[in-house]
């Protein structure tokens, strides 16, 4: 399918006000345009309900709307999953203790279940997608393992994944558009665009329009 223009977005990580923000600045149709998200919409920042409201309210709105996984919430799924002890101690670093008070001070035991989240919310987890093809682009959250196929690479490798990807130095067949990675400006090569700027750090939330590589900061 062939679209007038598509925007990417990075990592938000319950920066709510600074989506908001950046949302109104794109020249976004939402009839006729192409919106992938990256991924890691929570943790870390005070507003990942925030976030995800605002994300669900979209997918009203957008005809063309695509939602990845990031691996802050493939932990939290993860750990809901298993029950692992050791997926808990991970996620504690990634800050989910600001996702449970956005949601009104839920408790750590509830990430066993899920049972912090609005049902909404969980299926919006549930349905989150590992990649996306458009036209000549790939958009994952953390790039791909150069020379491994993307539809077998595990979760725990793709949505982690930076050295291997941001060094290779040959040519990759797409044009792989990321976040994951934060740079205090996009990463633009030939092949790869990063666009996760750090915004959970007190720097900006970026947006790409392509194929023009145009940048939209908030």
């Amino acid at each position: 399918m062939k679209f007038r223009k598509i925007f990417a977005i990075g990592d938000i990580h319950g920066c709510s006000r600074k989506l908001t923000a950046l949302l109104g600045m794109l020249p976004l149709d939402p009839h006729l345009d192409l919106l992938v998200f990256l991924g890691d919409y929570i943790n870390r920042g005070p507003e990942s309900k925030e976030v995800i409201d605002i994300l669900l309210d979209l997918r009203q709105r957008v005809q063309n709307i695509v939602f990845l996984m990031g691996n802050h919430e493939h932990a939290i799924m993860e750990y809901a999953g298993t029950g692992d002890p050791d997926e808990l101690r991970l996620l504690r670093p990634l800050g989910v203790e600001e996702t449970l008070k956005s949601y009104g001070d839920k408790q750590v035991r509830q990430l066993r279940d899920l049972s912090f989240l609005p049902r909404e919310h969980r299926s919006f987890l549930e349905g989150l997608l590992l990649f996306f093809r458009a036209e000549s682009y790939l958009f994952t959250h953390a790039g791909i393992i150069p020379g491994e196929d993307i539809q077998t690479c595990s979760p725990d490798r793709l949505l982690s994944v930076r050295g291997p990807f941001l060094e290779y130095t040959g040519t990759l067949k797409e044009t792989v558009v990321f976040g994951h990675t934060p740079f205090l400006t996009p990463f633009v090569t030939r092949d790869r665009i990063g666009i996760d700027t750090g915004a959970v750090y007190g720097n900006l939330l970026t947006a790409v329009e392509l194929p023009v590589n145009r940048f939209y900061h908030a």
